[in-house]
């Protein structure tokens, strides 16, 4: 991994605003205002289940909406608090505290401008489906089990995080139920699933909030009977309307190794949402995002986003689309949408103080329920076994222990799996008397080679690593029936060898000249020489018995037969 070549930070922005005109501005000012209000009880919502204030939570998605957009690599996406990094959050504030959790961001910050630095934006697409699905699906149902508190009126303080004994709070408190604020919550919830049966275009979820707001407070006034349903305003105080003064938070190696392992969970968690929202983005528009570009303009999101005391920011699938229905096609609509939010945080927040809690809890249950993936999870469950163990193992983990061990677990089980499908499908070829130079090609040019009793042929089919060159030498020291004179090792198609293979080779090529056997190459790469070449391999081997092609490589050995013979 080498920071090579001129950095790929090119802000999607700098190339739409060359051929920007006022019709596009038009449909983008359409779209970021439509974004806006349906981002609005989004960013609350996320805000309050994280464990911080519903301000915080609009701060987040106004200034990490706004950098996003503004340096992100993609045109249409929008940024800002979500609902997969509830269950990270809430656990960070729980253990460290709201400096720790700003440490933890800005430390993710970091992370992911040092993946788009790194040019990592492309690997980061190719983590297992299996892994995002499991995860996703878990923290869905973190999210779900969370909000049954508010849904339910229990009344709970002090709740566990951990799931099950959450749960078993829960059923130790059923008697608890506040009818009132229970019929606000299915009221809400009722709105949201009809409304997209009216008209997709509608924002459920800010319908639900006006109406059941509006219900609560006509209410309170004809009967006294609703008084005990929490709002926003009796739980979290009148809450201020101003941005809050940046500030700093004391970094020392102590913290830095504490707070890594999630600071890690946030920067990989971030960079899978944010670039899995970029390609159903780009899938839909046809636009293509520079996703290194992307991880940079997310990272810097995530390190100035703490130091006003925000939460972690990713791109956010559901307002991107909304972005894209609505005709956002520049990253202008997301700093729009942005603006929105910023103008209703200034002069609407009186309002925002009478929502019910009720009511956000049913939006947070519609966006675990969006999350789920449920019917993803019952295609996949027809897949092949070590990819509905991933899945079940991330989920599991993820539900019931913690999101940054699930990630970590996931993404371990993920690589073993893969290693052996590779090592499954990786064959090592051995040949003897007569050798078709073509097989395992396309070329119609069938030359056999004859090759002298003595010579032994090994050809191995792909990469080698770590785990072929075991495989590699188990088969070198079962296939012993007759001692050879010469051994090839025909090299064509292994495009790399890493520090094992290498090794591996080395002590074959000194055990055989132990044994008095000789080692002839063939077909090696250039990359592949070079690697030799820079390991000293010229010291055990030759130049002459490194080979391109294996006409060369037999002649030498049958060469050597005769003249030992």
């Amino acid at each position: 991994m080498k920071l090579t070549g001129a950095i790929d930070f090119k802000p999607k922005i700098a190339k739409s605003l060359r051929t920007y005109n006022a019709s596009r501005f038009r449909a983008d000012a359409i779209a970021g205002i439509v974004v806006g209000i349906v981002a609005l009880p989004l960013a609350i919502a996320f805000g309050i289940a994280s464990g911080v204030s519903p301000t915080i939570g609009l701060i987040t998605a106004i200034i990490g909406g706004f950098l996003v957009s503004a340096l992100g690599g993609c045109s249409v996406q929008i940024g800002g608090p979500t609902g997969a990094f509830i269950v990270i959050v809430y656990n960070i504030i729980a253990t460290y505290g709201l400096e720790g959790l700003a440490i933890a961001t800005f430390m993710a910050g970091l992370i992911l401008v040092l993946m788009g630095l790194f040019k990592l934006g492309t690997v980061i697409k190719f983590i297992p489906y299996p892994i995002v699905i499991g995860f996703t699906a878990g923290i869905a149902v973190t999210i779900f089990s969370t909000q049954m508190n508010d849904f339910f009126g229990l009344g709970l303080t002090g709740l566990p995080s951990e799931f099950l004994p959450k749960w078993g709070a829960y059923f130790q408190n059923i008697g608890n139920i506040d009818l009132p604020t229970l019929a606000i919550g299915v009221a809400a919830l009722a709105i949201m699933i009809v409304t997209p049966k009216i008209s997709k275009k509608l924002p459920g979820a800010l319908i639900a909030i006006i109406l059941t707001t509006l219900a609560l407070w006509i209410l309170g006034m004809v009967t006294d009977a609703f008084d005990g349903v929490a709002t926003i305003g009796s739980r979290f105080g009148e809450m201020s309307t101003d941005i809050p003064a940046p500030h700093g938070f004391t970094l020392d190696m102590a913290t830095i190794n504490m707070l890594l392992p999630s600071a890690f969970t946030i920067a990989v968690l971030g960079a899978i949402e944010s670039l899995l929202s970029a390609t159903v983005a780009d899938g839909v528009t046809g636009s293509r995002t520079n996703s290194n570009t992307e991880l940079i303009g997310q990272g810097v999101a995530n390190i100035v986003v703490p130091l006003f005391g925000g939460i972690p920011v990713t791109g956010a699938i559901a307002r991107t689309m909304t972005n894209i229905t609505n005709g956002g096609r520049t990253p202008v609509a997301g700093i729009i949408h942005a603006a929105v939010l910023l103008l209703i945080f200034l002069f609407l927040m009186p309002l925002i103080n009478m929502i019910p809690m009720a009511c956000l809890a049913s939006v947070l249950i519609m966006v675990a329920y969006n999350m789920s993936g449920w019917r993803t999870i019952a295609h996949i469950l027809k897949a092949p076994k070590s990819d509905i163990s991933v899945l079940l193992v991330t989920f599991v983990l993820t539900v019931i222990f913690d999101l940054t061990i699930a990630i970590e677990i996931g993404l371990l089980l993920a690589v073993v799996l893969f290693l052996r499908r590779v090592m499954q499908n990786t064959e090592i070829k051995v040949y003897s008397e007569q050798l078709d130079v073509a097989e395992g090609t396309d070329s119609d040019n069938h030359e056999v080679l004859d090759v002298a009793k003595g010579v032994s042929i090994y050809e191995i089919d792909g990469p080698f690593f770590f785990g072929i060159a075991t495989k590699f030498d188990e088969l070198m020291r079962t296939n012993l029936s007759e001692k050879p004179i010469v051994r090839i090792i025909r090299m064509r198609k292994v495009s790399f060898i890493d520090a094992t293979g290498l090794h591996n080779l080395e002590i074959l090529v000194s055990s055989s000249e132990q044994e008095g056997i000789e080692v002839v190459l063939s077909g090696v790469h250039d990359n592949v020489r070079a690697t030799l070449e820079h390991a000293g391999f010229d010291k055990l081997l030759p130049a002459d018995r490194i080979c391109d092609h294996i006409t060369k490589a037999v002649a030498m050995a049958n060469s050597i037969v005769a003249s030992k013979k």
